[in-house]
């Protein structure tokens, strides 16, 4: 993708947090920064009508808004090419449609309303997994760097575009990569309780499956280190767990198995609420750019 860091604000202290992350992420992809604010047209719509100097006000307000993000940001990168963009519109919409031209789009985890307020709710899981760019949910200040990305895989060509996006961020950062691979038989086969050494062969397969995947990115990003870790464990505990000892968790969008078959339900809204470092959503129809160099077919 050709483009920028694209993040949206509300004037919260959570989404100054997600600007700073952006700015961050911008200068590691050599990017531009634009930050978005969108004000929602119900707002001008009173049936009663509205002061005089109603709409001046929030329109000044949003410039406000603005104004504040893109001197964190620029604060956090000296010299960094920030742009701004005050909209109005349905923030869900404005921020699908500003993705189109963005290489991630990074939002905060609460703020004081609009999409900021309902980042975990509606919005959030409405432009998490539809954006055409990955979605990175960052609100929480981190005050440590551990020097570590997780990713949660399943062996299934959904995984692809996650892993792309987490082996190329491990890269920029020089960071190391901790693949997880979560099993747990009640996800899966609970009709199967009883029988150990079918249960066992499912396991196995499921690993081997999972380290056949990482192979082709071990030679495309030879550099990064890679520790994996396949575990017997509910994948929203195991890849929060592991986030503990990250600076961002990468999951995919869709796909079967121990990440994808409820990513924007409950696995995924359980990461999004018990991680210790921002989140990244890459939605699986975004096709990586393959190991071999063909593209991928997921859905």
């Amino acid at each position: 993708m050709n483009g920028h860091v694209l993040v949206g604000v509300d004037g919260s202290p959570a989404a100054l947090t997600a600007v700073r992350w952006a700015a961050d992420d911008a200068v590691r992809r050599d990017r531009g920064l634009r930050v978005v604010h969108v004000t929602e047209p119900w707002m001008f719509d009173q049936s009663l009508g509205t002061p005089p100097g109603f709409q001046e006000s929030l329109s000044e307000q949003s410039r406000g808004v603005l104004a504040e993000a893109a001197k964190a940001a620029r604060e956090r990168v000296p010299g960094l090419a920030v742009e701004t963009a005050s909209l109005t519109g349905r923030v869900r919409a404005e921020l699908l449609n500003e993705a189109r031209d963005a290489v991630e789009l990074v939002v905060g985890t609460r703020g004081l309303g609009g999409f900021m307020g309902l980042v975990l709710g509606s919005v959030s899981m409405g432009v998490a997994g539809h954006a055409e760019c990955p979605v990175v949910v960052a609100g929480h200040p981190q005050d440590t760097v551990h020097g570590e990305v997780a990713v949660g895989h399943d062996g299934s060509p959904e995984s692809e575009a996650a892993l792309e996006y987490a082996f190329e961020e491990a890269h920029l950062r020089g960071a190391r990569l901790r693949a997880v691979y979560a099993w747990q038989m009640s996800v899966y086969l609970p009709m199967f309780a009883s029988y150990t050494p079918d249960l066992e062969r499912v396991y196995d397969m499921g690993k081997r499956a999972a380290k056949e995947q990482l192979a082709p990115w071990h030679e495309k990003y030879p550099q990064v280190e890679v520790r994996d870790a396949m575990v017997r464990t509910h994948p929203v505990e195991a890849l929060s767990e592991a986030s503990s000892q990250a600076d961002l968790v990468v999951v995919g969008s869709r796909g079967r198995g121990a990440i994808g078959s409820a990513v924007l339900g409950s696995v995924s809204h359980g990461v999004l609420h018990h991680a210790y470092c921002p989140v990244a959503v890459v939605r699986s129809g975004h096709s990586p750019s393959a190991p071999d160099g063909e593209r991928s077919e997921g859905a």
